[in-house]
């Protein structure tokens, strides 16, 4: 298996039905690389962002793995597994503004910003295409 430039996984197709926790999925592979790659990039903006960008990128970041892994416990409810899809979708196109923002104001370089803006934007694949197809995911 290789390795993407964040280190996730990205020769292998996610198969729904050998999916044991949360850290079997590809795209819970990439929000986790990203938002590990947001914290190191993050600890270098300015001081007056300590309390504003730096904890929502942060937050928002991190907020997309954790409820990856609460869906992952809540797949015998369809209701619930999608309402936390639905909160991984919001806290991945939230990350992104955040990342705009960090590259606006300079913090970050545009092609940094792209690169991960980009793994986003595959997370949100992965996840919308869960939202539209929970019946191959849910168990039980």
């Amino acid at each position: 298996m290789r390795q993407g430039r964040l280190g996730g996984k990205v020769d292998k197709e996610e198969n729904p039905k050998t999916i044991k926790t949360h850290e079997d999925l590809i795209i819970y592979q990439k929000a986790f690389d990203a938002a590990m790659t947001i914290f190191e990039i993050s600890k270098q903006f300015p001081i007056e962002e300590r309390y504003s960008l730096s904890d929502q990128i942060r937050r928002s970041s991190r907020a997309v793995c954790a409820n990856l892994a609460e869906q992952a416990r809540k797949r015998r409810y369809k209701a619930s597994f999608l309402a936390k899809l639905n909160d991984c979708e919001a806290e991945s196109a939230e990350t992104q503004v955040w990342l705009k923002f960090a590259v606006k104001c300079q913090y970050i370089s545009t092609e940094q910003g792209r690169e991960i803006y980009h793994i986003y934007n595959q997370v949100l694949r992965g996840l919308v295409n869960m939202i539209n197809h929970p019946e191959n995911w849910l168990i039980g």
